[in-house]
C-alpha cells in the first residue's frame, strides 16, 4: 500500500517548507495588498459619501440662496411699482391742481373782462342816453317825435355791445 521511504519523507519536508516559504513570501504580502486595497476602496467610498452629502448641503444652501433673492429680487420689484404708482398718482394729483388753479384764474379773469365790459358799456349807454335826453329836451317835440328819437337811439347802439349778454 503506501510505502513510506525517505522520498515521501523529503517531499512532505519540502513541501511544508514551500507552503512555509510561500506563506511568508507571497501570501502575507498578496493578503497586505489585497487588505490595503480593500481598505483604499472602503476610504474612497466614504470620500465619495461625504463629497456626495456635502454636494448636497452646498445645492441646498445655493437653492435657499436663489429662494431668497428671488424673494429679495420680487419685494424690490413690488417696491418698485408701489413707488412709481405712487409718483404716478402725485403727478395726476398736483396735474389736477393746476388745472383747477388754471381754471379759477380764467374763470377770475373772464369775470374781470366782462365786469369791466358791462362797466363800459354802462358808461355807454348813459352817455348816448344823456346825448338822446338833451335832444328830446332841445326840441321839446310831441309824443311821435320823442317815440321816433328813442327808436333812433335804441338802433344807434352798437349791437355787438349786448352780444355778450346773451
Amino acid at each position: 500500500m503506501i510505502e513510506i521511504n525517505a522520498t515521501i519523507l523529503a517531499q512532505i519536508i519540502n513541501f511544508l517548507l514551500l507552503v512555509a516559504l510561500l506563506r511568508a513570501v507571497a501570501y502575507k504580502p498578496v493578503a497586505r495588498l489585497l487588505q490595503q486595497r480593500s481598505d483604499k476602496i472602503r476610504n474612497s467610498l466614504e470620500q465619495a459619501e461625504a463629497d456626495r452629502k456635502a454636494a448636497e448641503q452646498t445645492l441646498a444652501q445655493y437653492k435657499a440662496q436663489l429662494s431668497d433673492a428671488h424673494k429679495k429680487a420680487q419685494e424690490i420689484v413690488e417696491k418698485a411699482n408701489l413707488t412709481a404708482r405712487q409718483e404716478h398718482d402725485a403727478a395726476v394729483a398736483e396735474t389736477r391742481r393746476e388745472i383747477e388753479r388754471m381754471k379759477q384764474t380764467a374763470q377770475a379773469e373772464i369775470e374781470n373782462e366782462r365786469n369791466r365790459a358791462f362797466e363800459d358799456m354802462k358808461s355807454q349807454i348813459v352817455s348816448l342816453s344823456l346825448a338822446a335826453a338833451g335832444k328830446v329836451v332841445s326840441k321839446n317835440l310831441d309824443t311821435k317825435e320823442n317815440d321816433k328819437l328813442v327808436n333812433e337811439f335804441i338802433s344807434s347802439l352798437d349791437k355787438d355791445m349786448f352780444a355778450d349778454l346773451k
